[in-house]
Formats: C-alpha cells, sequence, structure tokens
C-alpha cells in the first residue's frame, strides 16, 4: 500500500503576472472523479477527524497554511505542512487524518470517487480497530 506522500505541481509564470499551476494525466495517483474544497474553519477547530475505506485524496493548500496527522495502517503517524499551492499531499485509503488550518487557509480536494457516506470511518476506535491495535491519535 503506498504511504501518504508530498507531490509537486509545474507551474509557469512570473511574479509579476502569476503562475498557471498544473496537475493532469499522468501527474495524479488516480483518475479524479470529484472536486471540493472548504475554507472558512477557524484556527482553533481540528477538522477531519476520519479514514475512509476506499477514497483517495489529494489534498492542496490553494491558499494559507494546512496542517495535516495522517495516521497509516501500520500506524505511523506522519505530519505534513501544506503551504504552496504548487504542492499537494496524497492520502491513500485507510488513512485517519486530522486537519488544522491557518488564519485564512483554503483547503482544495481531488477524490478518487463520488460522495458516499459509506465509506467513511468516522470514529477513530473502528479505525483502530480495522487496521489492527489500539490507541488514540490525540495520545
Amino acid at each position: 500500500m503506498p504511504l501518504p506522500h508530498l507531490l509537486d505541481f509545474p507551474a509557469t509564470g512570473s511574479a509579476e503576472l502569476g503562475h498557471l499551476i498544473i496537475a493532469e494525466g499522468g501527474q495524479l495517483p488516480f483518475a479524479v472523479r470529484r472536486v471540493y474544497w472548504t475554507a472558512g474553519v477557524p484556527a482553533t477547530k481540528v477538522a477531519g477527524n476520519h479514514a475512509h475505506h476506499e477514497l483517495e485524496q489529494l489534498i492542496v493548500a490553494v491558499h494559507g497554511t494546512i496542517e495535516l496527522l495522517v495516521e497509516t495502517p501500520d500506524r505511523q503517524r506522519h505530519t505534513f505542512c501544506l503551504d504552496h499551492p504548487t504542492q499537494g499531499l496524497y492520502v491513500p485509503p485507510l488513512c485517519w487524518r486530522e486537519i488544522r488550518f491557518g488564519p485564512g487557509a483554503v483547503l482544495m480536494c481531488l477524490a478518487s470517487q463520488e460522495y458516499d457516506e459509506a465509506d467513511y470511518i468516522r470514529n477513530y476506535d473502528d479505525f483502530a480497530q480495522l487496521v489492527g491495535g489500539s490507541g488514540n491519535v490525540n495520545e
């Protein structure tokens, strides 16, 4: 199973005109079936707090800074900081995630599937039991 990892996207342009950042075809680890973005999350709120059975995601901070704690099925915890739109975080299935938004941050997510509530694992204990073991990501 692939681990969560950062992907870099090419950008073209200049400081005077701005930049076009491109994510297409062979750069992406999956075919995109849904795109959504999240904005206005208070810095005091921890978002995410779930995993997915099958869904793959590519998460990009299109504005501001977003910090993610991702726990993999082997119970390893990885911390990522997204602070530039030329970089995205690939999150494979069965990875628990917690997301912290900096002031004014906007998160865009490219997803491998359309929304399906049955794909969500919203309780950490259920996640821990599914992947084997116990514990709490907040410890």
